[in-house]
């Protein structure tokens, strides 16, 4: 079936569940490094691979993100949690159990606001953050598809085992409607944002610093009991998760349309086909045969420290995009432009660096967005905040104009320096030879004398006529506003 027909059918019901490794410089319980890469279980201690007679120690650091983390989605921070051995057996798990948090989270019950690229703005409440460590890593050697069917072997990297994550797990999200993937991956890039501003995560989702497990069900309306749900695990980018939700609600549809019912399950996604396939029957709760971590004391954070925490937070996404949307003066259209356009940054320092924010924002999402589209990079991996708002300095104090500025601007991205010495090696600088400038004039006045005649007659417009053999005389470096003036002073003197 297809996703429009049946969102016309069903009410979807999204869940999504967000890892995220923290930034800290050893594992969740123990003194190994946590760091991206590395050679095969290099990055490993008894504690990293559950060796009999390690113990574990809880990361302090992890505890401090994890609160912000908390604070920064309007969570209640716990006054006393603890953590739990969540039982699974699998070779990614050498303990034969996750440690993590089951019925005692640092923090719960709050929610995240998020905007659409249109502007709307959805509200998405959050049952809990929790922290837990992470497994290892299995590649499957052999078969066609790097999945454990068909392989000839597993080899398993240890170097992932124990790296400190937080889990956010939202409640069921209703009434999205059509918009349902849309949501779910706006909500994902809001939270990859907010652990960016905290400095708790690089939060980069092609290294895996945030994974996403998307849950979505049907029911026939709003007013039904929820539906069956799938879990389909570790979605690691924005396409990717509005994909597997478009594609979860149509496959489900089709299976309730033919009178089957929807297993609940996890299921794995393919970004190839875009599509997703079966993985296990989903474990509830029970099944993990949750206890309480016998080596590790409960957590009980002063009410002092998380007040501290709480006052250290910056300035979060949402509010800072409100503050500047105000100062800058950008219409609503602008501003969205400016946020889906992944530019805000950019256009702030620039705007630090003395350009004004008109300027900046014409620059970086006109010119420096049409060259990054056509070399297929993002425009800050072009030029910087600083060479743009040079650029506009260039074109404020009248030694360069858009056309020209143009040119030094395609100077600048192919490393030939800071715009002024661009300008300058490429003679680009408006014509200040006021000489050379009224001759030109001279000579397109006396080219056209059917135009001369509009203009004495009254026809304004007709100026616009004589500027392109002004420019092509000047090679472009006539500066626009001297030449009107001398066009008017010639023709009425």
């Amino acid at each position: 079936m297809k996703y429009e027909d049946a969102i016309k059918k069903y009410d979807p019901v999204i869940g999504i569940e967000v890892h995220v490794e923290l930034g800290t410089e050893t594992k969740m319980f123990d003194a190994a490094p946590n760091s991206f890469g590395g050679g095969p279980n290099s990055n490993i201690t008894p504690t990293s691979l559950g060796l009999p007679g390690s113990l574990p120690v809880v990361n302090e650091k992890a505890v401090e993100y994890a609160i912000k983390i908390g604070l920064a989605l309007g969570c209640d921070i716990a006054e006393s949690c603890r953590f739990a051995r969540k039982n699974y057996f699998y070779p990614d798990v050498p303990k034969d159990f996750q440690t993590s948090q089951s019925d005692e989270p640092i923090a719960a019950d709050g929610e995240v606001e998020v905007e659409l690229e249109d502007g709307t703005t959805v509200t998405i409440p959050v049952e809990r953050a929790h922290m837990e460590e992470d497994a290892g890593k299995n590649t499957h050697v052999g078969g066609a598809t790097g999945r454990i069917h068909g392989a000839v072997h597993s080899l398993v990297d240890y170097n992932r085992a124990g790296v400190p994550l937080v889990e956010i797990v939202t409640h069921p999200i209703t009434g999205t409607g059509e918009r349902a993937a849309e949501v779910a991956a706006a909500y994902v890039r809001t939270l990859r944002d907010i652990f960016r501003a905290l400095g708790v995560s690089e939060a980069r989702m092609e290294q895996g610093n945030v994974r996403a497990d998307v849950n979505v069900s049907l029911r026939e309306s709003p007013e039904a009991p929820l539906g069956t749900r799938t879990e389909t695990k570790n979605v690691n980018s924005f396409r990717s998760i509005e994909r597997a939700v478009r594609f979860e609600i149509a496959r489900q549809a089709s299976v309730l349309e033919s009178g089957r019912k929807v297993v609940q399950e996890t299921r794995h996604w393919h970004e190839d086909t875009g599509e997703t396939t079966s993985g296990r029957v989903k474990s509830d709760a029970d099944d993990y045969r949750y206890f309480p971590e016998p080596d590790l004391v409960p957590l009980v954070p002063s009410r002092e420290w998380i007040e501290e925490l709480r006052a250290s937070l910056p300035e979060l996404p949402a509010q800072k995009r409100r503050r500047l949307h105000a100062e800058w003066g950008f219409s609503d259209l602008e501003m969205r432009d400016v946020v889906n356009a992944g530019l805000l940054d950019a256009i702030e320092d620039t705007v630090g660096e003395g350009a004004t924010p008109a300027a900046a924002r014409k620059w970086w999402t006109g010119e420096v967005a049409r060259m990054a589209k056509q070399r297929e990079v993002h425009p800050t991996e072009l030029v910087t905040p600083a060479q743009v708002a040079a650029l506009a300095q260039l074109i404020a104090d009248g030694k360069l104009n858009d056309k020209l500025a143009k040119e030094v601007l395609a100077g600048v991205a192919a490393g030939e320096g800071e715009p002024a010495e661009v300008m300058s090696a490429r003679g680009l600088e408006i014509v200040e030879d006021t000489g050379a400038l009224e001759a030109a004039v001279a000579e397109a006045i006396a080219a056209n004398p059917d135009v001369v005649e509009k203009i004495r007659g009254g026809k304004m417009q007709a100026v616009g006529a004589l500027m392109g053999p002004i420019m092509k005389a000047t090679r472009g470096q006539a500066d626009a506003g001297k030449a009107r003036e001398l066009i008017l002073a010639q023709i009425n003197g």
